[in-house]
C-alpha cells in the first residue's frame, strides 16, 4: 500500500489500525453481540463489525451505545 496523501487518509488509516488493535472483530454478528453485552449476556469489551442499517438503527432507539465506522472493517483481522 501506498502512503495515504491527505492527512484525512493518515488519520483514518491511524484510526483503523487503533480500532483493529483494540477491538474485537465479531463480523455479521455486531448486532447480536452489542445487544447482549448491553443487556449484560456477553462480557464488555470493544468489538466491531457489520450491521444491517435497520438492525443498528434499532440498537440505537434500545439505547446500546453503538457509532458506525468511517471505513469497511479489515475481514482478514481476528
Amino acid at each position: 500500500l501506498t502512503a495515504p496523501a491527505h492527512p484525512a487518509e493518515q488519520a483514518l488509516a491511524e484510526m483503523r489500525k487503533k480500532v483493529e488493535a483494540t477491538s474485537e472483530y465479531v463480523g455479521p454478528k455486531f448486532a447480536d453481540e452489542a445487544r447482549k453485552m448491553h443487556l449484560g449476556d456477553a462480557p464488555e469489551r470493544a468489538i466491531y463489525g457489520e450491521a444491517k442499517m435497520e438492525d443498528a438503527k434499532k440498537l440505537i432507539e434500545d439505547g446500546v451505545p453503538v457509532l458506525p465506522l468511517p471505513f469497511k472493517p479489515n475481514r482478514s483481522t481476528n
